[in-house]
């Protein structure tokens, strides 16, 4: 089920970026084999969310009988996804130019922090270095204080794997047309930059001041942040509209209190005071029922362990549970080709036998690759 049902994906096994993009993939029905490193063959399976939905194969990418057998692999796949630093698929003898003269079809995408050119392209990195020369780090954070890093979100999934799956994507449907395969480069210094589109929108008309936490979206505004519940909880504000504003205010108990109008950027401060000070006067629980069923945009802020139960998100089933781990459900929603809940993560090599069967390879050739250490 789901509407890449038919598309075979090979994933070079990796960490975190390319995982989460071949997992949205397989998420829509895509039937993605990862290749695991012979080395890892043989433990238990991970619970890992990345891992899920998969088949495994077990090669040796450093034995050119190994390779071999990847090629072959790639001969009937519409995508293979890789996220190695550039240059090395290529020495290891898989790169794009011999991918794609075995199968002029294939989209081979390619997952990495710098791109595949640039003074930096060879350099390691992380989320947190992409994300900061991207220019998407330095406006996050409160005024006179540091930038803080929002988690990996940024660099490694939203302007990564998620880049990555939009890339392949888009390849698969002009390939449709032209019938020609190509080259993804998806950058993660690249993705982190274009998710900063909005905020460079409104630098470049004025409404945005390069000192953080100083403007509308990133807690300068009493009205757009967090806020401290009687309990130790906090509440979640993003009243911009004015008339929102104007239920977050009726929702306080401040309709009536005179207060500086809502976009006096000099008076936030004395705002924001008195919002916090409000706010302190009652638990969690009992501001979520003030505001539920209102416009005042006011919502918990809830854990990851709570958030599965919140009403909404069981109304619309959005956590499930595989492999006795509750995790993020498949996303988007679509209304006929439905995505299933994904299987369980599998433990590295356990489809070996039957994905080299399934190129042609006999019981006794797949011995000898075994013996040899090509496969696992």
């Amino acid at each position: 089920m789901g509407p890449l049902q038919g598309v075979r994906v090979i994933e070079i096994a990796s960490l975190a970026p390319a995982p989460f993009g071949c997992m949205v993939l397989s998420d829509l029905g895509a039937d993605v084999l990862r290749v695991d490193r012979s080395t890892s063959v043989g433990g238990d399976a991970t619970i890992d969310p990345l891992s899920r939905g998969r088949r495994s194969i077990g090669l040796n990418l450093k034995d050119p009988a190994g390779v071999d057998v990847l090629l072959r692999l790639v001969e009937s796949a519409d995508v293979l996804v890789e996220g190695f630093r550039p240059g090395v698929a290529e020495r290891l003898g898989f790169g794009p130019d011999t991918c794609l003269r075995r199968n002029p079809r294939l989209v081979y995408g390619r997952m990495t922090g710098w791109g595949q050119d640039g003074p930096m392209a060879r350099m390691a990195g992380h989320d947190i270095n992409y994300i900061a020369v991207a220019g998407a780090l330095d406006p996050i954070g409160h005024a006179g204080e540091r930038p803080v890093p929002p988690l990996n979100l940024v660099g490694d999934f939203g302007g990564g794997g998620m880049l990555l799956a939009l890339g392949i994507l888009a390849a698969l449907y002009e390939r449709s047309g032209s019938g020609q395969g190509q080259v993804v480069d998806a950058a993660m210094v690249d993705g982190a930059s274009l998710l900063t589109s909005f905020i460079h929108g409104m630098r470049g008309q004025g409404l945005w001041q390069d000192e953080r936490g100083t403007n509308l979206l990133d807690s300068g505004a009493p009205f757009y942040d967090t806020y401290e519940t009687a309990d130790g909880g906090y509440m979640s504000v993003g009243a911009i509209e004015p008339q929102f504003y104007a239920a977050l205010l009726h929702g306080l108990g401040l309709d009536g209190e005179e207060l500086p109008g809502q976009l006096d950027r000099e008076r936030w401060p004395e705002v924001k005071a008195r919002f916090t000070e409000v706010f302190k006067q009652r638990t969690r629980d009992e501001w979520t029922a003030i505001f539920d069923g209102t416009d005042a945009c006011v919502a918990p802020v809830l854990g990851l362990g709570e958030a599965p139960a919140h009403p909404h998100n069981a109304a619309r089933a959005g956590f499930v549970d595989v492999g006795g781990l509750t995790q993020p459900a498949p996303a988007p929603r679509f209304s006929r080709t439905t995505a299933e809940t994904p299987d369980p993560p599998v433990r590295a090599g356990e489809h070996t036998d039957a994905a080299l069967a399934e190129i042609g390879l006999s019981a006794a050739e797949i011995a000898a690759l075994r013996e040899s250490g090509a496969v696992a």
